[in-house]
């Protein structure tokens, strides 16, 4: 198949928040040969393939994961790897995949389990070697085509030399958009004026900062362990939210750019109404210092991505308009592919078309480059 030339296309549709699917070789094959038996690894069981992660107890599946276009009744969490579609391990494939879908462009993120266990792992010679290899396996997907594949890539959270060498060895290399955290990169779940030196980096490489519904700083359970179904992705976001906003961090650096994604958008006018209330009543300006009320914030420096809100669009004007970012979730269980934009057409109906595209592709479009 000849594909067009991308450099110069106009973007209708950014996927702001899609996954990848971890090949079963990418920390076998990266990972030094001192750490080679703690590497993860995928098991062929009797259920299913899984992962299995050093130090957590059982197998981790990943069949809900890779769950886009089966229908309803199929979705199983175990599967065989050889039958996932090849779109999250290969980007060829994903190029056709998004083709399917109409989608022009999009940003990846990590397995969300996975990703757990790299960002809750404790050694930090083991968790710099995992994050490494899989920024290493990540640019290299992306570089199939830039102009359409964008990297999140994760900042390891170890120590802040760390992540300052990391940032400072990925950034500026083709198709990278942003930058992961999964705890804050001092080494813990509270925000810390250090970790400043790390956003001031990010800024100065134009690069936002993304925290990906959740902040973890543990090791993962298998989904036998899990007592509740992850029907609610917000619940720690607000936390987030407000860790950056009451420590200053945008006054300090007022460039910074904050994405947390699949979060949805609904809850944000509630939210910025309550703090905001806070604020006033509670005279936390002259308290904490912060500049401006909490809203001023949100409407500055935070962005969200949503797979399925329709209450989000109808109130776009108290989330912000510009700070709304549509996503897939591809290849995870929500997703609507290969029919998003049936989806898309029953929630913008009413939408005038400049407030549809920015929060379709004009948001995204801007934060992350693409085309320039």
């Amino acid at each position: 198949m000849t594909r067009p030339d991308t450099t110069t296309r106009s973007y209708t549709l950014i996927d702001a928040d899609a996954h990848i699917n971890e090949p079963p070789n990418l920390w076998l094959d990266r990972l030094p040969q001192a750490l080679q038996d703690r590497a993860p690894r995928m098991a062929h069981l009797e259920q299913g393939d899984g992962w299995i992660l050093d130090g957590v107890e059982g197998a981790i599946n990943f069949g809900l994961n890779a769950a886009a276009g089966i229908p309803v009744a199929e979705h199983n969490p175990w599967v065989r790897w050889d039958d996932i579609r090849p779109g999250g391990y290969n980007p060829k494939a994903r190029l056709d995949e998004m083709d399917a879908d109409r989608v022009d462009a999009a940003v990846l993120y990590p397995t969300p389990r996975l990703s757990h266990y790299l960002f809750g792992t404790q050694d930090p010679e083991f968790h710099l070697a995992l994050v490494r290899a899989y920024n290493d396996w990540l640019l290299e997907f992306v570089g199939e085509n830039p102009a359409r594949l964008g990297a999140i890539f994760l900042v390891p959270n170890r120590g802040l030399d760390m992540a300052a060498a990391e940032i400072d060895r990925i950034a500026g290399r083709p198709g990278v958009k942003g930058a992961l955290v999964g705890c804050y990169p001092h080494g813990d779940l509270d925000i810390n004026d250090d970790d400043d030196r790390i956003w001031q980096q990010l800024v100065e490489a134009g690069l936002p900062v993304h925290v990906h519904v959740s902040m973890v700083n543990s090791l993962p359970t298998t989904q036998a362990g899990t007592k509740l179904p992850g029907d609610v992705r917000f619940y720690d976001a607000p936390q987030r939210l407000l860790q950056f906003i009451w420590s200053g961090v945008f006054d300090r650096i007022p460039e910074l750019q904050l994405v947390i994604a699949e979060v949805d958008c609904g809850w944000i006018p509630f939210f910025k109404e309550q703090i905001d209330d806070r604020y006033w009543r509670l005279r936390l300006g002259e308290k904490t210092g912060v500049m401006h009320p909490p809203s001023y914030y949100m409407q500055h420096h935070i962005s969200y991505t949503y797979i399925s809100d329709h209450f989000g669009i109808r109130n776009r004007h108290d989330i912000g308009v510009d700070r709304m970012m549509w996503s897939s979730d591809f290849p995870h269980v929500p997703a609507n592919w290969p029919e998003s934009w049936r989806v898309i057409e029953a929630s913008f109906d009413g939408v005038p078309a400049d407030e549809k595209h920015l929060i379709l592709a004009g948001n995204a479009q801007r934060l992350y480059r693409f085309g320039a």
